[in-house]
């Protein structure tokens, strides 16, 4: 019944030319469809040149005050993008390029602002202003092209920033370069070495400044002392002026016993002379029994000649004593009035006496010296000790002339002068009265200065002792400067000492430096611009977008021609064409009933030979149109198939699907069931995930996904496109096949209930005159 139905459907479809075409053009239909849309979609980003967009240049550049190189990173952006193909980029003025976005001349303009360059530059101040661009985008001409040209406004975003880092960078490994070779050159060793010249000076003078300091710090040590000395004086001062005035009552009648007194000071002075001079006739025979005992025993000689010398330098305090006494003498007669006319003589003849004492003084520290070289010398060579007995005795002859000088200068000029003093002894105590008075309330005021300057030069010091430290600091760091400098000249000329850890890492350091900047720096700063290079590895590679979309426009094909079909060809069996397979002639006997679904069963032909009869050439158009569209696909658009004939059993298998759900709907619904099937490709198109990833769709097509065909089979065909992980084709064909069973479940168990409903809402429709 099936092949009797089956047959006489290819007879009818074949019978005439018109017939011919028809059928041709149900099978060709949806492969023009597919091939259509595969076509269009082929490249659509690799054509994105043909899109226009406008760039306005309004930057006027950046110019530092340190460094006087103008920058203007709009200028770089307009000449990268002469060199870019990505877009068609349009170079106006930023009026037309805002103008042009909005009448549709341009799909988007990019304007420069005056201060971008500013803007990036302030990258090296505190103060960072993030460039930005303006970026004008008409959304209504196309609902790609949006897309299309946000990426190539990334695309210019990128290409700002890796210029700016590769032309930063570039700069620095320039100057590092150019300071590399500037320091290896002849200028350059006499600069490091006339540097390291000025930093030895500077680190001697701060050490020198630092002991001055240290100097100074002591002596106001010492004058501390002394202010501290002066202050106990005058307190001293103050009480002695008490005991001076009532000792000058007293000196009045006292004062005629000073000419008796100036003598014995005369007899005195001239006793003390002739002692010393008595005793450089006992130190030259000294000399020479000492010299003379050389040649016997010269350690005892060396020995002898130490204890003269030190002997004769004791005896220098008498010196010292008589000085002494002579200069107070001095400030005595200092204080007599300058009217008295013996003053200015009798300060001459001490002045004078003073500095034959200080000779005398200087003829006995040099015999002392010189008795002391000659006892180093007697032990080691004879004749210089000869030279040095000679010597010494001829210094002993000129102490012993100072010392004569001396007391003939006591006697002629200071003696006379002293007996004149006595005459005006009267006179200096009275005035000497009052001059005490005013002493005595002047060291009170002065006691308690003296406190105050103590406590002042304690806090000088202190701060002066910080000072050194300071200078002695800085003195350190100026000369390990220095050695780093050396150290640094010495790794830069490659000459470092094996055995010293330092120099060799210096050395490597240095070394890397000059691989760094006399490396090429175009790359290195390219490679600083852009670390990171994105590596694509492919899984399951596919050609091209075409290839990409092939799937979904081939799937969606096959199901609009399954729709063709059954707006074409006839899904039900007439009564005539019953009898015909039958063998009962024209008609149905009466006793059939009403045409329609079933009515023949009582001669043997079912519910079910109709169903399967009539699909029958459904199924073969079906199936010629997924065989012209899979191969189509693969031998004329040039679709990426790796595994044909998987391809192929793909194409077959959807076409099967596809059109028993489409005839077993209109079968069972007529119109309304093409109008079902017309529903479910318009929610396959939205939610088989076949443009858009099944998860950015919303909440209710992710939900329904698994339940409907067109996944399965576009999963199917890219798995036999690319190669599939693990059973995944086969899964994705079984789960395909699967959707036969609800369908052939309508078409032959739930037909019966069905095709009651369905005449009912016939004749309804009919009844409209309309539909």
């Amino acid at each position: 019944m099936i092949w009797g139905i089956f047959k006489r459907d290819m007879c009818h479809a074949t019978r005439n030319v018109i017939a011919v075409i028809v059928s041709m053009g149900l099978v060709v239909v949806p492969a023009l469809y597919a091939w259509f849309n595969i076509a269009a979609s082929w490249d659509p980003y690799g054509n994105t040149k043909a899109l226009k967009v406008a760039v306005a240049n309004n930057d006027k550049g950046y110019k530092s005050d340190l460094i006087p190189v103008r920058v203007n990173v709009g200028e770089t952006i307009i000449s990268t993008l002469h060199a870019n193909d990505q877009l068609d980029w349009q170079f106006v003025k930023s009026d037309k390029a805002i103008d042009g976005v909005k009448s549709g001349e341009y799909y988007a303009a990019i304007v420069i602002p005056k201060g971008f360059s500013a803007d990036m530059m302030t990258l090296f101040s505190p103060d960072i202003k993030h460039a930005q661009l303006k970026y004008y985008l008409n959304e209504k001409i196309n609902p790609i092209a949006p897309h299309i040209t946000d990426q190539g406004a990334t695309t210019v975003v990128n290409t700002i920033d890796k210029t700016f880092a590769k032309t930063i960078a570039q700069v620095g490994l320039d100057l590092a370069s150019s300071i590399l070779h500037y320091s290896q050159s002849p200028q350059m060793a006499e600069y490091m070495r006339n540097l390291n010249g000025n930093l030895t000076t500077m680190a001697n003078t701060l050490s020198g400044a630092s002991q001055q300091v240290t100097s100074y710090s002591q002596l106001l040590g010492s004058a501390n002392d002394i202010v501290d000395s002066t202050g106990k004086l005058l307190a001293s001062a103050t009480k002695a002026g008490k005991q001076a005035q009532n000792a000058l009552k007293q000196g009045k009648s006292g004062a005629t016993s000073f000419t008796s007194a100036g003598a014995n000071v005369t007899s005195s002075v001239n006793t003390a002379l002739d002692q010393v001079s008595g005793a450089f006739d006992q130190v030259a025979a000294k000399v020479n029994k000492a010299f003379d005992a050389i040649g016997k025993d010269s350690d005892t000689a060396a020995s002898q000649l130490a204890t003269l010398s030190e002997q004769v330098s004791s005896g220098e305090s008498l010196y010292d004593t008589y000085i002494t006494s002579l200069n107070h003498m001095r400030e005595s007669v200092e204080q007599l009035p300058d009217s008295d006319s013996a003053k200015q003589a009798l300060l001459e003849a001490i002045d004078r006496e003073i500095t034959l004492l200080e000779a005398a003084k200087g003829d006995s520290q040099k015999l002392a010296q010189q008795l002391k070289d000659a006892s180093t010398q007697v032990t080691q060579d004879t004749a210089a000790a000869e030279r040095s007995r000679k010597e010494i005795l001829n210094r002993i002859t000129s102490a012993k002339q100072s010392i004569s000088n001396v007391r003939d200068d006591y006697a002629t000029n200071v003696k006379p002068k002293i007996d004149a003093l006595a005459s005006t002894v009267s006179t200096l105590i009275s005035q000497t009265d009052s001059m005490i008075t005013q002493l005595s309330g002047t060291a009170d005021g002065l006691d308690d200065v003296t406190g105050d300057v103590g406590t002042n030069v304690t806090s000088i010091r202190s701060t002066l002792g910080a000072i050194a430290k300071k200078l002695d600091s800085s003195a350190a760091t100026v000369k390990e400067l220095i050695t780093k400098l050396e150290t640094g000249g010495n790794a830069g000329d490659g000459n470092s000492d094996g055995g010293d850890g330092d120099n060799d890492a210096d050395s490597g350091e240095s070394d890397e430096l000059r691989a760094l900047a006399t490396a090429n720096a175009s790359t290195l700063s390219t490679l600083i611009s852009a670390p990171v290079a994105l590596h694509r590895v492919s899984v399951y590679p596919i050609a091209n977008y075409g290839s990409a979309m092939a799937p979904f426009y081939t799937i969606l094909s096959i199901w609009v021609g399954a729709i063709i079909l059954c707006a074409m060809l006839k899904v039900t069996i007439s009564d005539r064409e019953k009898a015909h397979v039958l063998g009962l002639g024209d008609t149905l006997p009466r006793i059939a009933g009403p045409s329609g679904p079933g009515n023949a069963s009582r001669w043997g032909l079912r519910l079910d030979h109709e169903y399967f009869g009539r699909y029958a050439i459904f199924a073969l158009l079906a199936l010629l149109q997924g065989t012209l569209v899979c191969l189509g696909d693969t031998y004329f658009l040039g679709v990426q198939a790796n595994h044909a004939l998987q391809f192929l059993a793909v194409g077959w298998l959807a076409a099967l699907v596809f059109s028993n759900i489409v005839y077993t709907l209109t079968v069972s619904f007529g119109d309304i069931g093409k109008a079902v099937a017309v529903v479910l490709l318009v929610m396959q198109v939205a939610g088989s995930g076949g443009t858009f990833p099944i998860e950015t769709l919303p909440k209710f097509f992710q939900m329904l996904y698994p339940f409907l065909p067109f996944p399965h089979a576009i999963d199917a065909m890219y798995a036999a496109m690319a190669g599939s992980y693990g059973n995944e084709y086969l899964l994705d064909m079984v789960y395909l096949a699967l959707f036969l069973i609800p369908s052939l479940l309508l078409g032959l168990v739930l037909r019966k209930p069905v095709i009651r409903l369905n005449n009912w809402v016939s004749r309804n429709l009919e009844s409209t005159k309309v539909m």
